[in-house]
């Protein structure tokens, strides 16, 4: 019965996540703070006034940091599985880096020294992103040819586009 709860309320709280961030939620909570401020004046602004809008907002608030906290809270986690299942499944990748989440904050931050000094790196050997993704897609314009069975014009043709392509150009 626990896991049946639980799910209800992954898919309540998702729910209501998703509503209390719609453009119609905001909309009606602004509608109520007009037609609150507009009953000031009828009222007095009396100290009932007021604490009927503080009570409602903190009321509101208190159950809204539970809710989205807890959507975020899955949302960051699937995010996480799906992030270590890519780790996991690139050729060459570091599996060490899988379940870093859990790591202390020491160890995270040695991790991040670690790849910065690698970035840092490739900045200097003179990593140049264009050409990269210029290459990439020759790559794969190549790869789509051989789907298709397109043959290029001719095979001198084809290097001379790919080395253009290599270089950016």
């Amino acid at each position: 019965m626990g896991s049946a709860v639980e799910a209800r309320f992954a898919q309540l709280t998702s729910w209501v996540a998703r509503q209390a961030g719609s453009p119609v939620t905001f909309a009606g909570a602004f509608l109520v703070i007009l037609a609150w401020a507009a009953a000031g004046p009828i009222l007095g602004f009396s100290d009932m006034w007021q604490l009927t809008v503080n009570t409602a907002t903190t009321i509101i608030t208190f159950l809204m940091v539970f809710i989205i906290q807890n959507s975020q809270n899955r949302d960051t986690e699937a995010l996480q599985i799906k992030i270590d299942e890519l780790i996991r499944t690139t050729m060459g990748a570091q599996n060490a880096l899988l379940d870093l989440e859990n790591l202390p904050q020491g160890s995270l931050d040695e991790f991040r020294e670690h790849y910065s000094k690698l970035a840092e790196h490739a900045r200097q050997k003179g990593f140049d992103l264009k050409s990269m993704i210029a290459g990439m897609e020759a790559e794969e314009e190549t790869i789509r040819r051989k789907k298709r069975r397109v043959p290029t014009k001719s095979s001198k043709a084809g290097k001379r586009h790919m080395a253009l392509a290599l270089r950016g150009t």
